[in-house]
C-alpha cells in the first residue's frame, strides 16, 4: 500500500465529526476551540514525529499526511493548524541536541512557524539579538514555543538566513488575523523587539533545506532527514485536497435530495450532474497517485541516505501546488453545481471554498512559480538563490 494512504496517527471518525460541529464555533473564534486543542493532545498526534528519546513516535514523515487529510473532512482550518503544530515538533527535532533538550520539556510543544526571513538578528556574544516581525503565525493563540525566520549576520559583511527558537512569552501578538477564510487557525503576527536567542537555538536553513540540519545526525532512522520545502508543502497540500474530497461527498448526498423546481426533475436525475461527479472523482483520484508517487519517491531517497536534489525538491513542491490547484477547481466546480442554498453560511461547501481558496494563497501553492522553479531545475537554469526550493 502507498505510504500516504496508510493511517499513522489516532485521529478518528468520531474526532474528524467532532471537528466538524465545531467548525462554526471555530470561525467565531478565530483559534481552535480549546476542546480540539486537548483531544489532539490526548491522542498523542503532536507525538508522532517526536523523537524516540523525547517519548515521542518518532513515525516516518509520510504517516502525518493521511491524518491531516482526514481531519480536513471535518474543517480545513483545523487540519490545518493541528497538521502545523506536528509538523512543527519535527522542525525542532532538526535543531540541534541542546535545543530539543530545552523545549521537547514542553508537552505538548506547540509552535507557530512564520519561516519568512523579516527578522533581523545582530551577532552578539554567544548568539544574536533578534529583531522583527512576522506574518502568519498560524496557532499562535495556542503557542508555547515560537520558530522564526531571520536574517543573521555570520560574520563580516555576511548575513545568513537562519530558524531561531525562541518561548512564546518573548514575543508580542498582534490581533491581525481578520479573514474570509481560514479563519480559525488564529495566524496573528508577532513582533520580536532585541531579544537574545542562544547560539544553539538557531539552524541554517540551507541546511534545513537539504535535510543536513544537525537533528538528522542526532536520531537515527531517516525521518529527519527530509528537506523542509517538500515536508511543509506536501503536508500543508492536505487541508486541501481532504477539503475537496468532502466537497464530493457533500455533493452527492446532495443529489439525491435536492429537486429542481424550475425542472420538475430530482438533480440526480439529470446527466450533468453524474458527468460532474465523476469528474471530480477522477480528478481526486490522480492527485491522490500523485501524492504517493511523490513521497514514495523521497522516502526511497532518504531511506537510502542519499541527498534530495533540487530538481526532485522542485517536483515536489509543484506536486504539492498542483494538488492544491486542481483541489480549489474542484470545490469549485461542485459549489457551482449545488444552487444558491449552497451559499448560506451555515452550509460547509461555502466554508470549503473561502478556506481553500485562502489556502491557495500561501506562497508555496504559487502555481505560475512553482512550475517555473521545476521546469528550470530539470532544464538546469539557474534559479534564484533564495528561491524555495
Amino acid at each position: 500500500m502507498p505510504t500516504t494512504l496508510t493511517t499513522g496517527a489516532p485521529v478518528t471518525a468520531e474526532f474528524v465529526a467532532r471537528l466538524a460541529d465545531r467548525a462554526g464555533e471555530a470561525e467565531r473564534l478565530r483559534r481552535l476551540p480549546a476542546d480540539t486543542v486537548a483531544e489532539a493532545t490526548a491522542s498523542g498526534f503532536f507525538d508522532l514525529l517526536v523523537p524516540a528519546r523525547f517519548g515521542g513516535t518518532q513515525g516516518p514523515f509520510p504517516a502525518i499526511l493521511d491524518p491531516v487529510r482526514r481531519m480536513a473532512h471535518g474543517c480545513a482550518s483545523s487540519a490545518w493548524t493541528l497538521g502545523f503544530y506536528a509538523l512543527h515538533n519535527w522542525m525542532l527535532a532538526l535543531f540541534g541536541e541542546q535545543a530539543q533538550q530545552e523545549a521537547f520539556q514542553t508537552r505538548p510543544f506547540l509552535a507557530p512557524a512564520p519561516l519568512a526571513p523579516t527578522g533581523r538578528g545582530v551577532g552578539c556574544d554567544g548568539g544574536i539579538r533578534l529583531t522583527g516581525r512576522w506574518s502568519w503565525a498560524t496557532g499562535v493563540m495556542d503557542g508555547n514555543w515560537i520558530i522564526v525566520g531571520a536574517l543573521c549576520e555570520a560574520g563580516a559583511d555576511s548575513i545568513r538566513p537562519m530558524l531561531a527558537l525562541l518561548p512564546i512569552d518573548e514575543v508580542h501578538i498582534e490581533d491581525v488575523w481578520h479573514t474570509d477564510g481560514m479563519r480559525a487557525t488564529g495566524s496573528n503576527d508577532v513582533v520580536i523587539d532585541d531579544v537574545f536567542v542562544p547560539a544553539h537555538r538557531l539552524v541554517a536553513v540551507s541546511d534545513i533545506y537539504t535535510g543536513a540540519a544537525p537533528g538528522a545526525a542526532v536520531h537515527d532512522g531517516h525521518t529527519y532527514r527530509w528537506p523542509m520545502v517538500p515536508a511543509l508543502a506536501l503536508l500543508a497540500a492536505m487541508p486541501a485536497l481532504g477539503s475537496a474530497e468532502r466537497a464530493a461527498g457533500i455533493y452527492t448526498d446532495r443529489l439525491a435530495q435536492r429537486y429542481l423546481a424550475y425542472e420538475g426533475v430530482m438533480q440526480k436525475d439529470k446527466p450533468v450532474a453524474a458527468i460532474r461527479l465523476g469528474d471530480a472523482s477522477v480528478r481526486l483520484r490522480a492527485l491522490r497517485a500523485l501524492l504517493s508517487d511523490t513521497v514514495d519517491g523521497i522516502e526511497e531517497i532518504v531511506a537510502a541516505g542519499d541527498p534530495v536534489s533540487r530538481t526532485v525538491r522542485g517536483q515536489a513542491r509543484l506536486a504539492a501546488a498542483h494538488i492544491v490547484h486542481e483541489s480549489r477547481a474542484v470545490i469549485s466546480g461542485l459549489l457551482a453545481s449545488s444552487g444558491a442554498s449552497a451559499h448560506f453560511l451555515d452550509h460547509p461547501l461555502q466554508r470549503i471554498k473561502r478556506d481553500v481558496d485562502v489556502i491557495a494563497g500561501h506562497v508555496v501553492f504559487d502555481h505560475d512559480t512553482s512550475r517555473e522553479l521545476a521546469g528550470a531545475l530539470s532544464l538546469g537554469i539557474p534559479i534564484p538563490r533564495t528561491a524555495m526550493v
